[in-house]
């Protein structure tokens, strides 16, 4: 993980404001998301292996990104790019499961922290200037 300086960082939004704004920079609500916390993800390659992260916190109300009138006031941590390396191909320890399939969908990462190669973090800057040229606007 690279952390990144932003000058959107410590700065109070309407969630749902920046959400539609940062959908326009290629950015979406992660997928780990929780109702005073997440963060707005956008992948810099084509097998989403390397990512920025916008982290925020809710300081008012409650996330909810079903509804329209969300009306939670989030603050932008500070943002970071990361790399998560996968076996590629057939996991030979896996068996067949019914009920652990319905939980077990997803393959963990072999390495969640492995190393960023210095093309990764400029994309990433690039990201990372049209999220705050759509946020600071």
């Amino acid at each position: 993980m690279i952390t990144l300086h932003s000058d959107i960082e410590k700065r109070e939004y309407e969630f749902a404001e920046a959400k539609e704004k940062l959908s326009s920079a290629q950015f979406t609500l992660g997928g780990n998301w929780e109702y005073d916390r997440g963060s707005f993800d956008r992948a810099l390659d084509e097998e989403h292996k390397v990512w920025i992260r916008l982290p925020f916190v809710a300081t008012a109300g409650s996330i909810d990104s079903e509804r329209a009138d969300n009306n939670a006031t989030i603050r932008i941590g500070q943002p970071y790019v990361l790399k998560h390396l996968y076996k590629e191909g057939n996991d030979e320890e896996a068996s067949v499961r019914v009920v652990g399939s319905l939980f077990d969908q997803f393959q963990s990462p072999t390495d969640p922290d492995a190393h960023i190669e210095a093309k990764w973090v400029d994309k990433a800057k690039l990201a990372l200037a049209e999220a705050e040229r759509q946020l600071l606007t």
